[in-house]
Parts: C-alpha cells; sequence; structure tokens
C-alpha cells in the first residue's frame, strides 16, 4: 500500500464518481485503475468485455493478474448470471 498524488481535480471527479456509485474516493480510484490497465493490457476488449472479466475473476477468486488471466480463458458466463454488467453497458455516459 502506498500513497498516490493526484490532481484537485481528478480527487473531485472520483469523489462525485465514487459517491454516485456508493464507492469510497480509494475504492473508485481502484475501480479505474483496474479498467485503465485491463484496457492496455488488452486493447482488444471493449468496456464490456473489461467489466466481464473483472466479474470472472472475482469469481474465481479476486482480482490479480494471475486470476485475470485464467478469466480471460475461461468461457463466459451467460448473460444472466451478469445483469449488473448489461445494465451498465447499455447506459450512456
Amino acid at each position: 500500500m502506498g500513497i498516490v498524488k493526484i490532481s484537485d481535480l481528478m480527487h473531485e471527479n472520483l469523489r462525485i464518481a465514487g459517491n454516485a456509485l456508493s464507492r469510497s474516493i480509494n475504492a473508485q480510484a481502484e475501480h479505474w485503475m483496474r479498467i485503465g490497465m485491463l484496457a492496455e493490457l488488452h486493447p482488444a476488449l471493449d468496456h464490456r468485455e473489461i467489466c466481464q472479466l473483472l466479474i470472472r475473476a472475482e469469481q474465481a477468486g479476486g482480482f490479480d493478474l494471475e486470476t485475470v488471466s485464467k478469466a480471460l480463458a475461461a468461457p463466459p458466463a451467460p448473460a444472466a448470471a451478469l445483469p449488473a454488467v448489461r445494465k451498465v453497458a447499455g447506459a450512456r455516459a
């Protein structure tokens, strides 16, 4: 664990998004970092696929590069098992 320095504007963006999504500022920052890291490691995946990957990794024991790799290799979960992802994926920003 460590300290990451961010701009005041980014901190405010994290606060707003965290409040809207019922996450702490730190949890929101970690969520965005996970999404960004996976987007850079797997540029062919879209946001919906990254969210599904995060869910599969969590089901496999939590987020780390090993469980993400296993989740990528696993077949996608049925759409009915991912209602929150479907809801988020259909929403417009």
